[in-house]
């Protein structure tokens, strides 16, 4: 079980459960096609992303067991702006396995922030969910996302070629992942 205590600071970011009145900051990336190219969902309405606060499953603060998720808002600390959501799923309790990922608003990029709210996101599948291993899995197109990864200190494990129909073609996955030992190792550096 993970109960976060809210907001998780970071040295510039608050990462917090998303919530209604964050529709609008939503809106303004979830809404690009830029942005929506590599991860499941096509560009948003705010009626669409209004409609997620309806669903329990969307909205966790907390996990129970596995097979469960938390999509949480990264907030900039000085300004109070939203500028992206993380994920953190929870996979198997037995095998003590989890996946991150994130979306972050292009009018953002190029200051870390995405990487800074991804350890906080490997920060609590280590620590919190006493996770053994974590996974992201990218779109092999998607280079600053790589980018992200690698500054993490994830491995690159695995390209499946042309293994998925996304989007109306063939998609090459990349896969990264990290060890609990390799993180704590990273963090204690």
């Amino acid at each position: 079980m993970l109960k976060p205590a809210y907001p998780i600071e970071t040295d510039r970011l608050l990462i917090r459960p998303l919530e209604p009145t964050d529709v609008d900051a939503l809106h303004a990336y979830q809404s690009r096609p830029e942005v929506c190219r590599y991860i499941p969902y096509e560009p948003r309405t705010p009626e669409q992303i209004a409609e997620r606060f309806d669903d329990p499953v969307k909205v966790r603060a907390e996990l129970e067991e596995a097979g469960q998720f938390l999509d949480l808002g990264v907030v900039v600390r000085d300004t109070g702006t939203l500028i992206g959501d993380v994920l953190l799923f929870w996979h198997s309790a037995e095998h003590r396995s989890g996946e991150i990922g994130y979306a972050f608003n292009p009018d953002h990029h190029g200051h870390g922030y995405a990487t800074e709210a991804a350890a906080a996101m490997l920060d609590l599948a280590f620590d919190g969910l006493d996770l053994h291993r974590v996974t992201a899995r990218i779109d092999a197109r998607n280079e600053p996302s790589a980018a992200v990864l690698r500054r993490l200190g994830m491995r690159q494990e695995a390209v499946l070629v042309e293994n998925e129909w996304f989007k109306g073609e063939w998609s090459t996955e990349i896969d990264f992942a990290i060890l609990d030992r390799e993180w704590q190792a990273l963090r204690e550096s």
